[in-house]
């Protein structure tokens, strides 16, 4: 019992992750024109993952394996990109990322390379058949963003507004 009051306390919802997040600084009121941006900008941003993960498809990947491979290539070259790294980027479970890592080390996209000098430590690198998959995904989600990018901007510049004018204004897209 106690532990159960312990953890419905107040003091931890507010140190878990996204809490404060959830938290408006102050009170205020939302203009409509704020609400239709936002449903227009989560609206577009679930046509573009769509887009996406039917494209990865296409190309023979599940949406997760193309979001890692892009990981992988895309981490600093400066860092090793390492399991744990690989399963914040893709925020998901070490023991997943360890499975997808597998499979897709299976299917010949990425390669783990021991450290020399601690051993415990696994560097993931794409193999020349990753790279080549991911160039061609990388491409033509460059194109798609290039189509949608002006509409997505406009978004985010309706959101940015305090709300002065931003009834007004209407978006080529919708």
């Amino acid at each position: 019992m106690h532990i159960v009051l312990r953890y419905n306390s107040s003091e931890l919802k507010e140190r878990r992750p996204g809490y404060q997040a959830m938290k408006p600084r102050q009170r205020q009121q939302i203009p409509p024109a704020h609400y239709e941006a936002l449903a227009e900008w989560r609206y577009a941003l679930r046509q573009f993952a769509r887009f996406s993960e039917n494209a990865a498809r296409a190309a023979g990947l599940t949406p997760q394996q193309h979001q890692a491979l892009l990981a992988i290539k895309g981490f600093s070259e400066s860092q090793r990109m390492t399991i744990r790294n690989l399963a914040e980027r893709l925020q998901i479970l070490h023991h997943s990322t360890v499975g997808l890592v597998n499979r897709l080390q299976r299917q010949g996209y990425v390669r783990r390379i021991a450290d020399r000098t601690d051993r415990r430590q696994v560097r993931l690198t794409l193999t020349s058949r990753g790279e080549a998959v991911l160039e061609k995904l990388s491409a033509v989600h460059r194109e798609q963003l290039r189509r949608i990018g002006p509409q997505l901007t406009d978004f985010l510049g309706r959101l940015r507004d305090d709300g002065a004018g931003a009834e007004g204004r209407v978006s080529e897209g919708g």
